[in-house]
């Protein structure tokens, strides 16, 4: 799976991962970010003219509060019900 990088501003965030979300977790994670930690690209799915958050919540928001304009992502497929 290849990664590519998106705009912050073009990802949603669906309300249930916004409740996932702890603001602790997020200061650490940017600290890790400036450090220059490893992390794994956040999971996205496509949604008509936009991207959807599948997994990650923490990853954008650090890189959000650190002033990032984009991020690294893998685009996987929706689920089908």
């Amino acid at each position: 799976m290849l990664s590519i990088i998106l705009k912050i501003d073009e990802i949603y965030v669906p309300s249930d991962r916004r409740k996932e979300l702890d603001p602790e977790r997020v200061e650490t994670v940017a600290e890790d970010i400036l450090k220059e930690v490893d992390e794994p690209p956040i999971l996205v799915r496509k949604d008509k003219d936009r991207y959807v958050l599948i997994k990650g919540i923490h990853r954008l928001e650090a890189h959000k509060a650190l002033g990032d304009e984009t991020i690294q992502a893998f685009v996987v497929r929706a689920r089908q019900h």
